[in-house]
């Protein structure tokens, strides 16, 4: 691995990990890889193209052939395909729900692997997904595991889903979540999990500035980032 710098956030969906890492990003001007992204826009098309969400070889092909980029829009990052914004659209639960099962398939995580590691290049690259550090970027210097109770993550997922106008139920997010949990932690193909080396953090009764600055603190000392 070269000496660009990079830093891995891996955690499991509603943790904060986009916030956290488009402030980290954003402050340095390093570029961000949000992966799970590409997982949900796979599964958007996928849904949307009707393509079945167990055929490997036909979904693979589609990630290899998605016009995908992001654009940073001043406040947060959109999400194009094929020159449109479908960032809110990737939001919703049945397309979280399609990413997970996708990301469980190693054609799918095969196909996309490539155009992760396409985003480690100056000045640095700060990865937000479930792998980047145990798969993706093993050898990053900086690892963190973000994390929250189940039930602060749903409480997360459903504030912002009603400020973007959804009409969805507490209860129905928190129990997709655990079922998503489980099915991301026990997958054969890489399970959600911290690296070894990683800084595991519990953001449950943590603010969003607590956790930057714990991550800072980190960077400072491993990549000896002087970062005002």
């Amino acid at each position: 691995m070269s000496n660009i710098n990079l830093v891995t956030v891996d955690g499991p969906s509603g943790s904060g990990k986009g916030t956290v890492c488009h402030i980290i990003a954003a402050r340095l001007k390093w570029n961000l890889l949000d992966s799970g992204a590409l997982y949900r826009i796979l599964a958007f098309a996928a849904l949307q193209k009707k393509i079945s969400l167990d055929d490997q070889k036909s979904l693979a092909n589609l990630a290899l052939n998605l016009n995908v980029s992001f654009q940073s829009n001043g406040v947060g990052v959109d999400t194009l395909l094929a020159g449109e914004n479908v960032g809110d659209k990737l939001r919703t639960e049945t397309v979280a729900q399609a990413a997970s099962q996708i990301a469980a398939l190693q054609l799918v995580r095969d196909a996309l692997l490539t155009r992760q590691k396409a985003f480690y290049k100056e000045p640095g690259l700060i990865a937000d997904g479930r792998d980047m550090g145990t798969v993706v970027f093993p050898d990053a210097p900086v690892k963190i595991f973000l994390d929250a109770s189940a039930e602060q993550r749903a409480s997360r997922r459903f504030n912002q889903l009603q400020c973007k106008g959804f009409d969805v139920s507490l209860a129905e997010i928190l129990s997709e979540i655990k079922e998503r949990d489980f099915r991301d932690r026990n997958r054969p193909v890489a399970p959600l999990k911290p690296a070894e080396d990683a800084l595991v953090i519990d953001s449950t009764s943590l603010t969003v500035v607590q956790v930057v600055d714990q991550i800072f603190e980190l960077m400072k000392l491993k990549l000896k980032l002087i970062v005002e």
